[in-house]
């Protein structure tokens, strides 16, 4: 071997040594967005130019999230093969998700009642944003009601399904997809095999992708900002940061306990995934961060089978962080209007919000919806939430990661359920990711 060609390897070596995680990568974006938001804050053109450069990266999320989720789903049932232990996985999942959406819309209305958020603004001195995007999307899911999204489950068109990007009813046609390849038994082994390859290709293609993670942050928050500017935070810094110490003391508090009921430390995991929070805050998107959510957990210890079901289930019916930002938000415009909220109604508060979050999570402002959907029903002006939409945004980069956090969880709680956690993979991957050796980036 020749002198420059070990030199070369040499200098190649040093780069991967000093060269920055995914998560770095992403702050330093995050913080230089910041910067460029401020510099060109109401600059139309800059404006544009970010936003664009925004779109472009969650369009290429999410031209990977399906195919990921579909080819993962579908050889994960077929490998478990047994309809009576998928019905057994499917309900544990349904009734983990709705106690953690309860406790979260809970935690939240506490931290209402105990801090009054809203006693501290005149909600006539801040600005109102347009809602009517929102207001006209309410009405259409108030109309169509829960029926409707029951019936949405089963797609007419799986492909029209997958072009609208629906995951509820894609998971519905992977699952009887997956069951059907294992009842052919032989004859399946060709689908399972393309479908591997699938996965591992996309795998590959989110590795590409995530090299423009830093840039696509850097553009969607510099939006952010130009478009806000840091003086309009100032009315409502009191709840921004109140929502932020709730969806920590979530993470900490109530998720730290129930991992630790299940043998988990709640630390370890988001050591796991500190790139993927970082990510899922930066560009407010869980999509951003479920492929490789996907992908950690599998190396973490979790089954194929409760990762690829749990975790496209969970970016559905497991929105923690959008919970407490809904009962928080619901309690803090009560209070700006003086409007006093009896036990009871908060009670009703809780059971209509149980009800109305779920299943929505492609509709465009789902939070949004949701709450439009919702504070009518205690006698909250619906104007009301054109006081706080500009900053909507902003609060939603934390509402991600509670998301991306709890849904990991699950999978991790389902798993360890149902015996299919290997600790002692969790604690090698741990251990790599500990010395820095782990790799989820392509070399």
């Amino acid at each position: 071997m020749g002198r420059n060609s070990l030199a070369k390897q040499g200098k190649m070596k040093r780069y991967r040594q000093f060269r920055l995680s995914l998560g770095w990568q992403i702050l330093i974006g995050l913080v230089l967005g910041i910067i460029l938001g401020v510099v060109f804050y109401g600059n139309k053109t800059a404006i544009t130019a970010m936003q664009n450069i925004g779109t472009m990266f969650i369009s290429l999320i999410q031209m990977i999230v399906l195919p990921i989720v579909v080819a993962c789903l579908i050889t994960g049932i077929a490998n478990m093969g047994d309809l009576k232990k998928l019905g057994r996985i499917g309900g544990k999942t349904i009734i983990y998700f709705e106690v953690m959406t309860t406790i979260a819309i809970a935690l939240g209305l506490l931290m209402g009642n105990v801090f009054h958020p809203g006693d501290y603004i005149d909600i006539h001195q801040l600005h109102a944003s347009s809602i009517s995007q929102y207001v006209q999307t309410a009405k259409t899911v108030s109309h169509n009601g829960i029926w409707s999204t029951v019936m949405g489950i089963i797609p007419t068109n799986v492909f029209k399904s997958l072009s609208a990007g629906d995951m509820i009813p894609v998971i519905f046609f992977a699952v009887f997809f997956g069951l059907g390849t294992a009842a052919i038994g032989e004859q399946g082994k060709i689908i399972l095999d393309f479908m591997n390859a699938v996965a591992e290709a996309m795998f590959k293609v989110t590795n590409w992708v995530m090299h423009t993670a830093p840039i696509g942050v850097c553009a969607l928050i510099g939006v952010t900002v130009a478009e806000m500017g840091l003086k309009a935070l100032a009315p409502l810094g009191y709840f921004i940061i109140l929502a932020y110490i709730t969806m920590a003391l979530f993470i900490v508090v109530v998720m730290g306990i129930v991992g630790k009921l299940f043998g988990l430390n709640i630390w370890h995991l988001l050591r796991v995934i500190r790139d993927e929070m970082v990510l899922g805050f930066s560009t407010a998107s869980s999509e951003a961060a479920l492929p490789r959510i996907i992908d950690k957990m599998g190396k973490y210890g979790v089954s194929e089978g409760i990762v690829s079901f749990v975790i496209p289930t969970g970016y559905t019916f497991n929105l923690d962080g959008s919970a407490i930002y809904q009962s928080l938000a619901a309690l803090f415009l009560a209070q700006a209007y003086g409007i006093h909220l009896s036990l009871s109604q908060q009670i009703t508060l809780l059971v209509v919000l149980m009800i109305t979050s779920k299943g929505i999570a492609g509709v465009p402002g789902a939070s949004f919806v949701v709450l439009l959907a919702t504070i009518s029903t205690i006698g909250v002006p619906v104007q009301g939430l054109a006081f706080i939409a500009g900053i909507d945004r902003l609060v939603d980069m934390g509402r991600t990661v509670v998301n991306v956090v709890g849904n990991s969880l699950a999978a991790v709680i389902i798993g360890k359920s149902e015996n299919e956690f290997d600790s002692a993979q969790s604690e090698h991957y741990l251990a790599e990711i500990r010395a820095g050796r782990a790799r989820t980036t392509a070399k």
